[in-house]
């Protein structure tokens, strides 16, 4: 089995209000791209399972969500590997967007 992209993202914001935005930001990432598209998201406790589509090719994964970071865990199908560190770096870009504080 492949071993999964994990990105671990710290924020300030407390699990419910991280919670909050990530129910809503998964959905908007994805429109944003125009070759992702979010084919299962559900909320488990403080667990979003999602399985999303590029090129494609399906990726499945899970995003824990602690007090002061977040945890995404996806696993890439072999062709889609070829570009694990733009989708690394992509994670990582627009989860730190998303759970900064607002002044």
């Amino acid at each position: 089995m492949t071993k999964p992209l994990v990105v671990s993202i710290p924020h300030s914001l407390g699990r419910e209000e991280a919670m909050r935005r990530l129910k809503t930001g998964l959905s908007r990432a994805a429109s944003s791209v125009p070759v992702l598209s979010v084919d299962e998201e559900r909320w488990e406790d403080n667990r979003m399972i999602f399985r999303v589509r590029a090129l494609g090719q399906a990726a499945a994964g899970h995003v824990d969500v602690a007090d002061d970071h977040v945890q995404v865990e996806v696993v890439l199908p072999w062709l889609l590997q070829r570009f694990a560190e733009a989708a690394q770096a992509a994670i990582r870009s627009r989860g730190q967007l998303l759970l900064t504080k607002k002044s």
